[in-house]
């Protein structure tokens, strides 16, 4: 009985997940993915005739010369694309201030993505990772392929706390040879300390050289996940905190308000420096926080990448 009230649990939220991630599809990102990731080359489709309007380079001049009358050549673009899903299931995205968990939200627009594929016709792949490569769903179309996708990011039990994302890039390289569109969600919240990756600290650096690799191989964005809570301590006196990935625990007294505003500019520090590695790597990047619409911030990268093409 319990096996089955947890089977039915898990189906009404992948469902609950699919109506709110399929109305954002329909109503805000219509076409949007479409125009932004194009296929890899362009299929001939067929000959006809030359009509006012029509780009006089399309003509094609040996049946203009057999017909006695312009005809133009039509081609259909090759649409399939691969879209790749590299989301980050590391113990750090177990925490929520508000309503959502990271990881929640995390797999929230992940679906938007897949949904978005699917519409296209595309195919979706899926690596969940922590500080190992924890599962691999290969790319396959279809809305039951993506429904499962989802239960996965949603449910999926890792069986590692820490993050490596590094090695999820990897397994991608060596899954994928032909070109994709790739998404990493992640917190990035990673390395010996925990901390945000850094480009002048060598962790921070190998990081960042494996985004600007992957990039020249796939068509890759970042998707930063946050959480307010984690930019300002409140003050609420001595605190004993847990650190998810590693275990450690230390104590801190909120009410000073020195350390607060130490914890609150270290934080804006590493932010400005794992921004600036993503940017300096070449990819793309999009910010999205549980406590705000994400959206906006979608749809806003890819008009400004529809712009750019």
């Amino acid at each position: 009985m319990l096996k089955a009230d947890k089977t039915r649990e898990i189906l009404k939220k992948v469902r609950q997940v699919e109506i709110r991630t399929n109305r954002l599809v329909t109503d805000a990102l219509a076409g949007a993915y479409h125009s932004t990731f194009k296929g890899q080359g362009m299929d001939f489709e067929e000959v006809r005739e030359y009509a006012p309007g029509d780009d006089v380079r399309s003509i094609d001049w040996n049946v203009t010369a057999k017909m006695d009358k312009p005809f133009i050549k039509k081609f259909r673009e090759e649409r399939e694309l691969t879209l790749m899903l590299l989301v980050d299931l590391s113990a750090s995205g177990g925490f929520g201030s508000q309503e959502e968990s990271k990881r929640e939200r995390a797999a929230e627009i992940a679906s938007v993505l897949a949904f978005s594929a699917v519409k296209n016709n595309d195919k979706v792949g899926l690596i969940l990772f922590t500080d190992q490569v924890e599962a691999v769903i290969l790319p396959k179309k279809g809305r039951q392929h993506v429904l499962r996708v989802i239960r996965e990011i949603l449910f999926f039990e890792p069986q590692h706390s820490g993050t490596d994302i590094v090695n999820a890039l990897d397994t991608m390289n060596r899954m994928l040879k032909r070109r994709a569109v790739a998404f990493l969600v992640s917190d990035f919240l990673q390395g010996p300390d925990g901390r945000l990756p850094d480009p002048t600290n060598k962790h921070g650096d190998a990081l960042f050289r494996k985004l600007a690799l992957t990039n020249k191989r796939h068509d890759l964005t970042a998707i930063a996940i946050s959480d307010p809570r984690e930019a300002a301590l409140p003050d609420v006196g001595v605190l004993t905190l847990e650190d998810a990935e590693t275990g450690e625990i230390v104590e801190i007294d909120t009410s000073s308000p020195q350390l607060r505003q130490r914890y609150k500019d270290e934080n804006i520090r590493r932010i400005d420096s794992l921004q600036r590695g993503l940017r300096q790597s070449g990819v793309g990047v999009i910010s999205a926080s549980t406590t705000e619409p994400y959206i906006t911030a979608l749809r806003q990268y890819f008009s400004s990448r529809s712009h750019r093409r």
